[in-house]
């Protein structure tokens, strides 16, 4: 068996020659514990066999390409992003690509323009979580570079995704505090249009059915964008005559909002909020949180973007939906409010 593209053997070669997949083979490579002992012989015996080097990999499995895949994500200033893009990064990293990344501010207007900037550019393929649910600028995108969504599905094109246990999580979260005792519980969320905000609310309500308690719709509240606007409507909330007894909060910045808000009115009510945040375990509040890991959320599509770009001279495969776990931890005394 010879190397492609002028001798030069890639993670794939050795992949082949191994028989076994290119993403095992960087399994191997990082020393996983998770591969059997005879996949692990036949993967070194493949690079001993090619002479393969792990820095030559960029340059045989992109020749005349640009080296670089783009991410867009919505908002850097909130710490699921960040790890999400160095989630990115450390798949790019091992196989020799450089990341060009853009933050569209969760203004669904300017996210075309970041696109159009990064394919100009010649990255070779995106990553994406989608500000809005109209994306023909990224139908239109993928008629060049591969696309790979996360955090948030493709609304109406075929292609790969990476999400969270959305529903479940919430579900989970609102099911502890009904256990609780809890009867009156305010929900705060992102806006509806977007897929977390509204299957976020889903698993709330659902939560809710399963025990035969009907959400109260004056505790509900959507739209909120940022820790500002989830402080004003928990303090709207604490102002009713009939206030909730705990909260949901479906981002990590509500979450902290709606924290802010509770110690300016001097007031501790249990919150559940999907995504954990630095320093919960520390606040002494009653907290029950949605944990998952962001940055696997990161890997997981940069892996499923550096298989299509592996592959890009075969019939492409169908596409793919990686979900990424979540489990419910819990923080302080679940006390009532």
């Amino acid at each position: 068996m010879t190397a492609r593209r002028g001798g030069l053997p890639t993670m794939h070669d050795v992949g082949r020659l191994a028989q076994v997949s290119a993403m095992t083979v960087s399994r191997v490579l990082k020393n996983d514990p998770g591969v059997s002992a005879a996949t692990r012989e036949r993967v070194f015996a493949a690079v001993d066999r090619l002479g393969y080097r792990r820095n030559q990999t960029a340059r045989s499995l992109r020749l005349g390409g640009s080296g670089m895949i783009g991410l867009v994500v919505t908002n850097l200033a909130n710490p699921f992003y960040s790890r999400l893009a160095l989630g990115v990064q450390e798949v790019a990293t091992e196989y020799g690509f450089r990341v060009l990344l853009g933050n569209s501010g969760e203004q669904a207007d300017r996210e075309p323009e970041l696109i159009d900037g990064l394919v100009d550019h010649q990255v070779e393929g995106l990553i994406v979580v989608p500000a809005g649910s109209r994306q023909q600028h990224l139908a239109a995108a993928m008629r060049h570079v591969p696309v790979v969504f996360a955090a948030r599905p493709p609304a109406g094109l075929d292609t790969d995704c990476v999400l969270v246990e959305d529903f479940h999580g919430a579900r989970e979260a609102t099911a502890r505090l009904l256990a609780d005792g809890h009867t009156r519980v305010a929900f705060l969320g992102n806006p509806p249009a977007l897929y977390t905000g509204a299957e976020r609310l889903r698993g709330f309500w659902a939560a809710h059915e399963e025990v035969g308690v009907e959400p109260d719709n004056a505790l509900i509240r959507q739209g909120l964008v940022g820790s500002a606007a989830a402080e004003r409507a928990t303090l709207d909330l604490l102002e009713q005559a009939e206030r909730p007894t705990a909260l949901f909060c479906a981002n990590n910045r509500i979450s902290q909002g709606s924290i802010r808000a509770l110690y300016k009115a001097d007031t501790t009510l249990p919150v559940a909020g999907f995504d954990d945040f630095d320093l919960s375990d520390v606040l002494g509040l009653p907290l029950t949180l949605v944990s998952y890991d962001a940055d696997e959320i990161g890997r997981q599509a940069a892996r499923l973007l550096v298989d299509r770009l592996e592959h890009r001279d075969a019939e492409p495969p169908p596409s793919r939906r990686v979900t990424v776990p979540t489990r419910v931890v819990r923080r302080g005394s679940p006390d009532r409010g």
